[in-house]
């Protein structure tokens, strides 16, 4: 008989893991890879577009660096608590980094958050117009949805990693030691990929940092304001002695939308609106009158015209949000006050108004305001604008500009069929024929000045809602058969990088069309170019020192 097995000593040998244990290490592992690469992305996603790509993306943050250190240092309670803060932080930062991408890309200037919150309705608006109310709507929902899931997943995210990093101390530390090492010499050295981005960041600290920065400066900015509102030699000018040399003219302040040096400068674009100005030119002489051109800088970039305007009419360089909503609340003479106080009736057309403007009366003082809604406006809209500027300045006409008995006319009127979002704008149409404008929805003719084919491409049409405006506003000159007509004309800001190219100034055309040789040679003493299109060294004057050049030589 074999004799039995020897007695086994010591714990049976215990089972391996099974599948559904391997399976939730597996996908934790990956659930904190993700998390992860979503920290990181977080921290080295760029505040501005620089067109690199990815490689933004490859950057080594210093703000990881932190992140693994906090994660060492702390333990229990404090260690959750500091990630769950940590996550919130970098959800803030995430949000005010899109919000200076899209900044940047339409205004040429990064978020400020003490007032820049008053523009997301306006930017609502002209995304209601670009892709229609229900597309903007969902647009809207969409990126609020986006907005909160962000401050919801990252601190969910911070708490999976920095847990898991506290888990493994003695790994995590050495680590943490070769990337402190490798960030110190590729920030020292200016180490970068083959795109030139380097390697080292801190991004997200210095957006923070400037942010705050911005927040002081809008804190001190009030005072000086305040001041600079404050100190105006023309405040206590009587009447009688303002503005004696435009005395029985009809002066209109125009303001062209989005109408910037890009249109001179950039071949592309001028190729369609110099041909356009010639024409305009052309016209203008034929009927007797002249121009003179030169260049303003703009406070403003891509949109937000309001403040070029108020920079114009108020001789104060109104560059922010802030600014502008002080100077409502002041007695601040403008051109239109100026005009008003010396005889005039002022007027502004404000055709992307669909109800009463109130700083218009409170502040501007206008006798009369047209909108959208009260000049009889029956045809189509064409993209943002509500109405074609040939409208615009016909509508204008027939209400102010009649002959006969009356006091002379000053207007502020704003030409918007070059705002963004750029739409082909129609054929110019013999002004007696325009009746309520539903002659714009009727199939006609491309306008012999602009190119036949219609290209999305937004340069191109760009280049002829500008080239539209500018022979709009030469024609109507032309044909008002009034030797009193004086139209200082300009444009609020340059287009948006969808057309201006990175690194471009605010400059914008300006020009004074007239009649009376007297007048012409008084501008002539500015030293501005003639013509409608300023030469590359024209003059180039701050927006906010117009309103002083006007009262000083023309009262």
């Amino acid at each position: 008989m074999p004799s039995p097995e020897p007695e086994r000593i010591g714990p049976s040998p215990s089972p391996g893991p099974s599948r559904a244990q391997v399976a939730r290490t597996v996908v934790g592992m990956a659930l904190t890879v993700l998390a992860g690469a979503l920290l990181w992305a977080a921290l080295a996603m760029p505040a501005v577009l620089t067109g690199q790509g990815l490689a933004e993306l490859l950057r080594l943050p210093v703000e990881v660096l932190v992140i693994v250190l906090l994660a060492l240092a702390l333990r229990g309670r404090a260690l959750r608590v500091t990630a769950v803060v940590v996550g919130l932080l970098l959800g803030a930062v995430v949000l005010l980094k899109a919000l200076n991408l899209g900044f940047h890309a339409s205004l040429g200037r990064p978020f400020d958050a003490l007032t820049d919150w008053s523009y997301l309705g306006p930017a609502v608006g002209v995304l209601t117009d670009w892709v229609g109310p229900g597309r903007a709507r969902l647009i809207t929902i969409g990126t609020g949805v986006l907005a909160a899931a962000v401050l919801v997943v990252l601190p969910l995210a911070a708490v999976r990693v920095m847990g898991a990093l506290a888990r493994r101390r003695r790994r995590v530390a050495k680590v943490l030691a070769a990337l402190t090492a490798v960030w110190i010499v590729a920030a020292l050295t200016g180490a970068a990929f083959s795109s030139g981005v380097t390697l080292a960041s801190a991004g997200s600290s210095r957006l923070v940092w400037d942010t705050a920065t911005r927040l002081r400066h809008d804190l001190t900015d009030r005072g000086t304001f305040a001041r600079q509102v404050a100190a105006d030699p023309f405040a206590a000018v009587p009447g009688d002695r303002l503005l004696t040399r435009l005395r029985g003219k009809d002066v209109l302040l125009v303001f062209v939308e989005s109408y910037g040096r890009v249109a001179l400068d950039d071949p592309e674009v001028a190729a369609t609106v110099r041909p356009a100005l010639a024409r305009a030119g052309r016209e203008l002489g034929a009927a007797g009158f002249s121009a003179r051109s030169a260049y303003l800088t703009s406070p403003t970039f891509g949109g937000a015209s309001w403040l070029a305007h108020s920079s114009v009419e108020a001789g104060l360089w109104v560059d922010s949000q802030q600014r502008y909503d002080h100077l409502l609340t002041t007695d601040r003479l403008t051109l239109a006050r100026a005009f008003g106080k010396a005889g005039w009736r002022t007027v502004f057309d404000v055709p992307a108004t669909t109800r009463t403007w109130l700083p218009g009366r409170s502040f501007y003082r206008f006798d009369t305001l047209y909108t959208a809604e009260n000049v009889g406006y029956r045809g189509p809209r064409f993209g943002y604008a509500t109405m074609p500027d040939q409208y615009t300045l016909q509508a204008f006409r027939d209400r102010e500009l009649t002959p006969g008995h009356r006091p002379p006319v000053m207007a502020e009127i704003d030409l918007l069929s070059s705002h963004y979002p750029w739409t082909p704008p129609p054929p110019l149409l013999p002004w007696g024929s325009l009746g309520d404008g539903s002659v714009f929805g009727q199939p006609a003719g491309a306008s012999p000045d602009l190119p036949g084919d219609r290209t999305a491409d937004p340069r191109q049409v760009y280049a002829q809602t500008v080239a539209y405006a500018m022979r709009t506003l030469a024609s109507f000159a032309a044909t008002s058969n009034d030797p009193d007509l004086v139209i200082i004309a300009m444009g609020d800001h340059q287009p948006n990088s969808s057309v201006t190219r990175p690194g471009a100034s605010h400059q914008v055309p300006a020009m004074v069309i007239a009649h009376d040789p007297a007048l012409l040679a008084q501008v002539a003493g500015w030293g501005w170019d003639p013509g409608l299109a300023p030469a590359s060294d024209a003059p180039v004057w701050p927006m906010s020192a117009l309103r002083d050049r006007i009262l000083t030589d023309f009262g």
